[in-house]
């Protein structure tokens, strides 16, 4: 819900809005397909139902809100009104403004946050319906979260003069290659791997998936599991425990083990390929058809 973080004053000399603006058409985000034209809008405050805002802070909010710069007709614009660190990321405040003249609910956005070098601090996919539904010809306050793994530490954000801006470039699915892997395949193998992870499509968002890509027995009775490990998030996910199950063309189990990692990271919106070895006293079943085989991850 709606937070505010620092006071400012009520000393108009003092206010301002610490972010730029970012603009689109509404057609870019919403089934409204009216262009956009030279008429200029008013986008007038308006306060979430369920907010609860004190006197103080509505006079901030009316002031910042009345410095903001007309919209043209049909567009929606972030401006950016401050940013705090929290123990659990970045909140960013914005005006959310609509110069469309109907009301507009939103739904799951991506989200950019960009310092004044034009380098992007945060990314970040938002469910806007939260905000509810926004009125026509109105600007919403409203409080984003970018959680603290979706920050870049290396890029700096000063306090003024960044943007948070809606994203959108569609995001390609791509292979991510350990260091190793990157260094190990010849080129050929690696094109191979980048036209079975376009072949397979995109993995549901918000899902991690284990693909079995090879399996085959070492001399010395081991069975090499190589998968595909496919990130449908918008952020980067850490495994450290990977319960896994091998079921052969029957669909019995194969092979079953419990495997730890240290630093073992898959990038948001990427495949990477892996290889699991079971010891030879994880295979229970001798002489397995693996004609067609699956892998399944336990609990």
């Amino acid at each position: 819900m709606l937070s505010f973080f620092k006071k400012k004053s009520n000393d108009t000399s003092k206010l301002k809005n610490d972010g730029l603006e970012s603009t689109v058409s509404s057609s870019e985000l919403t089934n409204n397909d009216t262009p956009e034209s030279t008429e200029e809008v008013e986008t007038p405050l308006s306060i979430h139902p369920a907010a609860s805002i004190s006197k103080e802070q509505m006079y901030v909010l009316r002031f910042l809100n009345n410095e903001l710069p007309l919209l043209k007709a049909n567009q929606l614009s972030l401006s950016g009104i401050e940013w705090e660190e929290q123990p659990e990321g970045l909140a960013v405040s914005a005006f959310v403004r609509n110069s469309v003249d109907k009301e507009l609910q939103l739904g799951e956005v991506r989200l950019l946050l960009i310092n004044e070098e034009q380098q992007v601090k945060a990314k970040h996919v938002f469910n806007m319906k939260e905000l509810g539904n926004l009125p026509a010809k109105s600007s919403r306050p409203w409080t984003f979260m970018f959680p603290a793994e979706t920050l870049a530490p290396a890029v700096h954000l000063a306090k003024e003069n960044w943007t948070l801006a809606f994203d959108l470039t569609s995001t390609k699915h791509e292979l991510d290659l350990a260091p190793a892997w990157e260094e190990a395949l010849p080129e050929q193998q690696k094109e191979q791997l980048q036209k079975i992870v376009a072949e397979l499509g995109d993995p549901n968002k918000n899902e991690l998936n284990f693909t079995g890509l090879q399996a085959n027995f070492a001399a010395d009775g081991q069975f090499h599991v190589t998968l595909l490990i496919r990130n449908g998030y918008e952020k980067n996910l850490k495994i450290e425990q990977l319960p896994l199950q091998v079921l052969d063309h029957q669909k019995e189990v194969i092979a079953e083990g419990q495997f730890t990692f240290e630093d073992f990271e898959v990038k948001a919106n990427t495949t990477k390929p892996w290889t699991v070895i079971f010891h030879k006293e994880l295979v229970t079943k001798d002489q397995p058809d693996l004609t067609t085989w699956s892998v399944r991850v336990e609990g």
